[in-house]
């Protein structure tokens, strides 16, 4: 009974981190994480803590990706200093709505940033923020990955100990 319910919390979170991943608020590969450290402390012989500290260095590259690929993509289209906080700005406000008013959020941030603090024109201040929706992209898919791997991982050394 106990095996079970620890199999059942463990997926239970995994499943709600890999939702977490696309969905705003909800700290997706932390769930996943949390999901694996749950499973060892409950059934001690089911993963070695190698295995949940290989997984908290993915959660870790996950993070960095996520900030970075805003920042990156932004400035990859040309956007400056501003573009790159007003999409790191519009992010965190977004945050609180939904994914599209995420997205928005990102793109109009960066646009304003650049248009009125950074003084580019407006063909550069949008390029800026279709940058930053780029980048926006990009980390999700980054942050996507990293999750399936944790699972991939876990589910790896869970099912061959």
């Amino acid at each position: 009974m106990r095996e079970f319910a620890a199999w059942f919390l463990t997926l239970t979170l995994m499943l709600g981190g890999l939702v977490g991943v696309v969905l705003p608020l909800v700290p997706g590969t932390l769930l996943i994480l949390i999901g694996a450290i749950v499973h060892k402390l409950i059934l001690p012989d089911s993963i070695s803590w190698a295995v949940v500290g290989y997984m908290a260095g993915l959660w870790g590259l996950s993070m960095i990706l996520d900030f970075a690929g805003v920042m990156i993509g932004t400035r990859w289209f040309g956007g400056g200093k501003w573009g790159m906080a007003g999409a790191g700005g519009g992010a965190f406000v977004g945050l609180f709505f939904s994914l599209p008013a995420l997205v928005l959020s990102t793109i109009l941030g960066a646009v304003a940033a650049e248009k009125l603090l950074g003084r580019k024109s407006s063909r550069d201040a949008i390029k800026a923020g279709l940058g930053a929706a780029s980048g926006f992209v990009i980390s999700g898919i980054a942050r996507l990955t990293c999750a399936f791997s944790m699972i991939g991982l876990f589910l790896l050394a869970a099912l061959h100990a």
